[in-house]
């Protein structure tokens, strides 16, 4: 099961030339569900089933050939073919083990395009009838359920539903292939961290809606950029140039599709301007952008300041998606950490490759769960260990550990099934 904007992703990191970048994602989860103190892992076995038959079919590239636009090269295609799991490592907690929010339970890393195709797969219904009322009959609704499904074929379901229910399209490419629905795609917050500076685009270059000759579209953007400062007033300086370079890549990738997710950073002092230049830029080539997701903070606040913007620069027939809930993030790419910020904290992700070592106490009851990266010494018994809460300052305490446990084991490396960890 892939989603639709899982593999707009991975085109645009292919057509910028990121197709061997190496990354890290990280899957947990926020909160304990049901207002629970703990949460017991399960499902790693139909994550093994997934990485052994990880591939795209005949039958799903000739589909993929009709939802994706029709200037995207063959050549794509056929890397989507010859794509598979071989390149893949993933480090998982044992099922049946207490878990913990923000801890991974499953740490993924491979080729960038590969694992971001894995992460939706590897995270339920909605009453699609109430959201078409509350909305409205002129709001076009996506479902985006496949990445909050519960077991192998909860989100099939969900996605048709949906649509039954009054939903305009969904980003669940199997229920588009299957069901006939309308498959539509955004991009996530991993994209947008892949990039740090404007020299991450390879490629450039962008081709007029009503030429054939192509134009440096970074410098259209960078002298939109420039214009916009007195309209909406931003300062230059402020903007993450990383996201900047995302949204650039994007719409490179999907000229009449450009809508992005802004809230990466920070909305109003990084994404939002971000995203008007890039539109701008496209504007002047006769391209049209779709619209801004939002994920996180104040939604009311953040959209009337959106609509307000989009007013100063004239932006005609942008509106912003639903909001979607996550729990899975890119951490690294190429051994540098990437993080997710927000005006949430809970949002705010933990950068950097880690694995999570469990600290027992003299009466062998667990004390705390710490959380190391691959290049620290990790913790040792009968040692003192200084454990600090990653956002909580105050939160700190020395612990003498009688016993240590990595709670990490690898289970799949080299295209199969690795180690001795156990499923049920």
């Amino acid at each position: 099961m892939k989603d639709l904007y899982q593999i707009t992703m991975s085109y645009a990191y292919w057509k910028s030339g990121k197709m061997n970048d190496y990354a890290v994602f990280d899957l947990y989860f926020r909160r304990n569900p049901f207002k629970g103190e703990f949460t017991m892992f399960a499902g790693l076995e139909e994550v093994i089933k997934f990485l052994k038959n990880f591939h795209f079919s005949d039958s799903d590239i000739a589909y993929l050939k009709t939802v994706l636009p029709a200037y995207t090269e063959e050549e794509f295609f056929v890397y989507l073919r010859n794509l598979s799991a071989k390149d893949v490592t993933l480090h998982a907690i044992e099922e049946g083990t207490v878990v913990f929010p923000k801890e991974p339970l499953i740490v993924i890393e491979g080729p960038l395009p590969i694992v971001q195709l894995m992460e939706t797969p590897l995270l339920v219904a909605t009453n699609g009838m109430r959201f078409r009322l509350a909305a409205g009959p002129d709001k076009t609704l996506l479902e985006f359920g496949l990445r909050r499904a519960q077991g192998p074929d909860g989100a099939l379901s969900a996605s048709r539903y949906c649509y039954l229910g009054g939903f305009d399209g969904t980003s669940n490419v199997l229920a588009g292939k299957l069901y006939g629905i309308p498959v539509k795609g955004t991009h996530a917050h991993a994209f947008v961290t892949s990039y740090t500076t404007l020299e991450d685009l390879q490629f450039k270059m962008l081709v007029p809606k009503d030429s054939t000759e192509p134009v440096d579209f970074v410098e259209v953007c960078i002298k939109w950029q420039k214009k916009l400062v007195g309209v909406i007033d931003f300062i230059p300086d402020q903007v993450s140039t990383g996201e900047l370079a995302a949204f650039i890549s994007y719409a490179q990738a999907f000229p009449n599709g450009f809508l992005a997710l802004i809230d990466t950073y920070d909305v109003i002092r990084s994404g939002l301007p971000n995203f008007c230049t890039v539109t701008m830029a496209l504007s002047e080539l006769g391209y049209q952008a779709l619209g801004i997701r939002l994920d996180s903070g104040d939604l009311s606040y953040l959209s009337q300041i959106v609509r307000d913007t989009f007013r100063k620069v004239a932006i005609a027939n942008v509106a912003s998606t639903l909001p979607q809930r996550k729990a899975s993030h890119l951490v690294e790419v190429n051994s540098k950490a990437r993080i997710k910020l927000s005006e949430d904290v809970e949002k705010v992700t933990i950068p950097g490759k880690k694995f999570a070592y469990r600290l027992y106490g003299q009466d062998g009851n667990a004390l705390v769960d710490l959380m190391v990266k691959p290049d620290e010494p990790p913790p040792q018994a009968n040692s003192r260990v200084l454990c600090r809460h990653p956002f909580q300052e105050s939160k700190r305490a020395y612990v003498i550990p009688a016993k240590v446990e990595c709670l990490h084991k690898t289970c799949w490396k080299n295209g199969k099934k690795y180690g001795s960890i156990s499923v049920f």
